[in-house]
């Protein structure tokens, strides 16, 4: 007998070690790094989230967000809803990566909307603003996930759109247009509607901005963009926001964790300093805003229009085919009487 519960011991314990190596395999990581990363959990999201409350020290949230087991909903696919949610622990790490799970969902084929925002700035925002769910005129560094194509002239672009914005506070970020004359760099993503898991990494190390995307489901980063000569000061706040107009989506965050990076080699870190930095970007110069020609019926009125001509069409075609049908009805009528 003792034999026998020995045996099964070590086979169970086989077992879970098996299970472990499995987990740690299939579990996201970041990018490889030559510096030691640590992962920082007071300003991280990680599930489950069924003990968090509206009231967590970490995180306040605001607007339509719902806390559930395993995400959070910053907006459900319902129209004219925004949420949000803001570490209240201010970010004091010279060199920092996130890694974020996300999910955008919908009923919407070909219609859908608006976006969500990733926020590194000077003071949390929990009322509700026209910058994807968040205030304008914003002081840091904004990580924009657009949904939805809003020309701005020659320099429209496809969507889903992921783009770089760094303000000091005297911008304004011109929503309605894409904000593409100011932003610093972009790409696009096909991170909408997907089934399977869709993951950012957004690094900031040494004064160099990198995000990469791994949404094709193959378990691989691609590079979206990479900016160098990026100034961000210390001392800000991790915040998330989205938000829905005319056209909806569900805006989910599965995880978020911040990982402290170590230092480069040559590299010096005066907290003082840190914190009086500007935040600046040496990448494009601002462009020219171009308005867009204005259509002489929005997009909300053509929909309805072609939903009526569809319907009268319906009723045109019905008429006739039932004008037919008597016709038929009754010369097969008369040619029983012959």
């Amino acid at each position: 007998f003792q034999h026998y519960y020995i045996t099964n011991n070590l086979r169970m314990k086989v077992v879970v070690v098996l299970l472990v190596a499995l987990a740690v395999t299939y579990c996201k990581t970041p990018l490889p790094m030559e510096k030691k990363v640590y992962i920082r959990r007071e300003h991280s999201l990680i599930k489950p989230y069924s003990s968090m409350s509206m009231d967590t020290p970490m995180w306040d949230y605001s607007g339509s967000t719902i806390v559930s087991n395993n995400e959070i909903r910053l907006t459900p696919d319902h129209q004219s809803k925004s949420g949000r949610v803001w570490n209240t622990i201010a970010l004091m790490s010279r060199n920092w990566e996130i890694l974020m799970e996300f999910k955008v969902h919908g009923s919407g084929r070909t219609l859908y909307g608006d976006g969500f925002a990733l926020w590194y700035v000077n003071e949390r925002q929990l009322m509700s603003g026209d910058v994807f769910g968040a205030k304008n005129g914003f002081n840091g560094l904004a990580i924009f996930f657009d949904t939805y194509s809003n020309h701005n002239g020659e320099h429209s672009h496809g969507h889903p759109y992921i783009s770089a914005v760094v303000h000091n506070g005297t911008q304004k970020y011109d929503h309605d247009n894409d904000g593409t004359h100011n932003e610093l760099a972009g790409c696009q993503s096909s991170f909408r509607g997907q089934k399977h898991d869709t993951f950012a990494s957004i690094k900031y190390i040494n004064n160099v901005l990198t995000v990469h995307t791994d949404v094709r489901g193959k378990n691989k980063w691609t590079k979206c963009f990479e900016e160098k000569n990026v100034i961000l000061p210390v001392g800000y706040h991790l915040g998330l926001s989205a938000s829905t107009g005319d056209l909806a989506d569900s805006h989910d965050v599965k995880m978020l964790k911040l990982y402290e990076v170590d230092l480069l080699p040559g590299q010096t870190f005066n907290v003082e300093e840190a914190l009086k930095l500007v935040p600046s970007a040496e990448g494009e110069p601002d462009r020219p805003h171009v308005e867009d020609i204005q259509p002489l019926f929005s997009r909300r009125v053509k929909t309805i229009f072609y939903i009526c001509f569809g319907l009268v069409l319906l009723l045109i075609l019905g008429g006739v085919g039932y004008h037919y049908y008597n016709k038929y009805i009754i010369g097969r009528n008369k040619k029983r009487f012959y």
